[in-house]
């Protein structure tokens, strides 16, 4: 492991409506302190909680989403997710936290 493990400690999944994608990027990149980068991925939402906005949406039965992950210390999550919270007060923002046992770079 290049870093060490109370740096990178915990993945932060958000998932959101590719409308939010922007103004969640701008929030993340707005905090260094806490977001050193981040992924951001497509994806389809399936479900009793998700909304399709769309005609198109409607048609297939799911909705377009972005999934954005962040590898970032545990300690910190909380006060991002208050940050993100208030920023974007929204019940169609989701999110999860898992463990990260490493995380480095090949070179």
């Amino acid at each position: 492991m290049d870093s060490p493990i109370g740096v990178h400690d915990c993945l932060l999944t958000l998932s959101c409506p590719a409308e939010v994608e922007e103004e969640l990027i701008d929030l993340l990149r707005e905090h260094p302190e806490w977001v050193s980068g981040f992924t951001s991925l497509a994806a389809e939402g399936f479900g009793s909680g998700t909304r399709l906005h769309s005609a198109m949406e409607q048609v297939r039965g799911r909705s377009r989403r972005r999934l954005l992950q962040v590898v970032l210390a545990q300690d910190n999550v909380t006060a991002l997710l208050d940050v993100l919270r208030a920023a974007i007060p929204s019940d169609e923002v989701a999110w999860w936290t898992v463990p990260v046992t490493g995380f480095g770079r090949f070179a």
